[in-house]
């Protein structure tokens, strides 16, 4: 059954906080799982990457066999194939888009500030597997990545069958990408992090990944960038009495099909809406090939809320803070103005999320877990660092430094004031 709560209730805001803080991204058991993995990876390299690949996908090797590859990509689908070049085109338009401006800086002193882009030298890509593929995972991150000027981009992609996928490796052929391992789970993120005898480490990890992919993120970070701790799917939608209640129940069982600990959240001004679209989704669900995820996850962590008002919906939104957001409904915009957290927003009714997920062009690596208050989704300038450049002039120092000296002085920082006063000739 899922979950009704009023936004005129008095304790509406402690119950909505309660439901959406019970998902988390990882338990304790998890992370010290992945920690384990992670330790033994780092010290064992190879032989513990072989060992848990073994254990978890009956996985006996580290390398993609180059050999095979072009023969699993000629028995890709063609209507596969055209719909990933399809795709791969409206995804690098839309990120060509995304262009960095250098800076440059000077002052009457002839004191010179530059802060510059440089691509980051190496990436690693993770891409899930083993029970699905996901092609277009490869798209979102090594297309900006590609148009970074990253050199060197690596695939860990995990496998529980002889072959790779024929979608995946295309994809990642489209992209340029050549480095390619058959691995996944924590050992795989240990082993792009730290490196091994056969795998080179990388500067930053991005890709989405289960709960132990997320907990060895954590535990690489700061040794390795990372994107971000990305949990289970999430969207929040916002219907009309105007709404279609199929497409709406269709939208919400689009995410809910991903993870078992995925959540749906349905908000609305009408009640008989969120009554249709109840009934719909059990209609709906009656023939789903993933009806069991699905509904699993419905019933563990959807939500219907109803709010009467444009001002209660937006502030709801904000609190959640959703990966997805699918605004379903004729006069959108006076919600949209106010609305300041979400990984990304889809408006008016043909806008579906799964679009997102694959063709429309943005990039569907999002933010989760009301992480979208401070994180945004991948990016080109994800890919890069930013530098800056000092040159001051003689005159510059000799008038910015009595301000240093002071500022030093008072900090207690006398080498710092000392460096100073040697060039300024005090």
């Amino acid at each position: 059954m899922i979950l009704r709560l009023n936004a005129n209730g008095k304790n509406f805001q402690k119950e909505l906080l309660k439901k959406i803080n019970k998902r988390s991204v990882f338990s304790n058991k998890d992370y010290n799982v992945a920690k384990k993995i992670v330790l033994d990876v780092k010290k064992n390299g190879d032989k513990a990457v072989l060992k848990y690949e073994f254990r978890f996908n009956k996985n006996k090797r580290i390398n993609s066999n180059y050999s095979s590859i072009s023969k699993i990509i000629k028995s890709l689908n063609p209507n596969v194939k055209k719909s990933i070049d399809f795709a791969y085109q409206r995804i690098l338009k839309f990120h060509k888009k995304q262009k960095s401006k250098d800076i440059k800086f000077s002052d009457n002193l002839n004191n010179k500030i530059d802060y510059k882009y440089k691509p980051l030298n190496s990436v690693g890509i993770y891409i899930p597997g083993g029970n699905a593929s996901f092609p277009s995972t490869v798209l979102m991150n090594a297309i900006p990545a590609m148009l970074a000027g990253v050199k060197r981009i690596v695939i860990a992609n995990p496998v529980r069958d002889k072959n790779q996928s024929a979608a995946v490796l295309y994809a990642a052929k489209k992209c340029g990408v050549k480095e390619i391992y058959r691995i996944g789970g924590a050992q795989a993120i240990a082993a792009l992090a730290y490196g091994t005898k056969t795998i080179q480490r990388v500067d930053k990890i991005v890709g989405p990944g289960n709960i132990y992919v997320a907990a060895a993120k954590k535990i690489v970070f700061g040794e390795v960038g990372i994107d971000m701790i990305a949990g289970p799917s999430e969207i929040t939608v916002v219907a009309d009495k105007k709404s279609n209640e199929k497409w709406v129940a269709a939208d919400l069982i689009g995410q809910a099909e991903h993870d078992i600990n995925a959540q749906c959240i349905l908000i609305s001004k009408n009640k008989e809406l969120i009554d249709k679209v109840q009934k719909e989704l059990k209609i709906q669900l009656e023939n789903l090939p993933r009806k069991k995820i699905a509904s699993g996850s419905l019933n563990k962590n959807g939500l219907f809320i109803f709010a009467n008002t444009d001002k209660k919906i937006s502030d709801i939104i904000n609190i959640i803070a959703p990966e997805h957001l699918e605004l379903s409904m004729e006069n959108y915009k006076s919600i949209l103005k106010n609305i300041k957290n979400a990984g990304s927003i889809c408006t008016g009714k043909y806008s579906a999320m799964a679009v997102t997920d694959y063709c429309a062009g943005s990039n569907h690596t999002l933010p989760t877990h009301s992480s979208a208050k401070f994180f945004s989704g991948l990016s080109v300038f994800d890919f890069f660092k930013r530098i800056s450049y000092i040159n001051l002039s003689k005159k510059g120092i000799e008038t910015i430094g009595e301000k240093v000296i002071n500022l030093a002085t008072y900090e207690g920082l006398d080498g710092h004031a000392k460096s100073v006063k040697l060039r300024i000739g005090e």
